[in-house]
């Protein structure tokens, strides 16, 4: 009489086992589309912002010709005395087309009451600036502005410090704006 028991107790065990491993499987299938579909999401907000930064800019789009590499990121800035805000973004390797999802994060003290929802792209004139990006992060200073407005943009020409920087609002590109204390760093869920 034990042995059936036994068997019987093996039996459910290995039941209890196979349920919990495909409940397992199909959690990181969900989980896995996921973040398949926020990769998707930020390749076409990335796609459509360059699309209006060449459409808006010729010379953005040379810059963009001769660049290593570039990243846009799609940010929502909330200023209420405080401000802080964050995003998504993607850099990609014009090369190898391989792509670094990542984050970006800002906040400071001001005067402010409002939302800013605004994308920004870079473009790296070379490797070490594409890679130090990348790798190791990077966080605007104080000095740090996005070339932009209607003339601005039209009448920059080459890379400063490696980069091009562009800000964008719905309004189309921004005049000298301000992206310092922002900080950009690898995804991790995400890569």
């Amino acid at each position: 009489m034990k042995k059936p028991i036994m068997r019987v107790t093996i039996l459910c065990a290995a039941i209890v086992l196979v349920l919990a491993s495909t409940t397992l499987s199909a959690e990181d299938d969900w989980k896995s589309l996921k973040q398949e579909s926020k990769r998707m999401k930020i390749n076409e907000t990335a796609q459509q912002a360059l699309d209006t930064l060449f459409a808006d800019n010729p010379k953005a789009k040379e810059l963009y010709e001769n660049s290593y590499g570039w990243a846009v990121f799609d940010n929502l800035k909330l200023a209420f005395g405080f401000s802080g805000g964050g995003g998504n973004g993607v850099a990609v390797n014009k090369k190898t087309e391989a792509k670094t999802y990542m984050q970006m994060g800002t906040a400071g003290i001001g005067i402010g009451l409002g939302a800013n929802k605004y994308q920004i792209v870079f473009l790296f004139q070379d490797s070490q600036t594409f890679d130090n990006f990348v790798n190791k992060g990077w966080q605007a200073d104080a000095g740090a502005t996005a070339a932009a407005g209607k003339h601005a943009a039209e009448a920059k020409t080459d890379f400063t410090n490696g980069l091009a920087i562009y800000q964008m609002t719905e309004k189309g590109l921004m005049a000298n704006a301000d992206i310092a204390g922002t900080k950009y760093w690898k995804n991790d869920k995400l890569n």
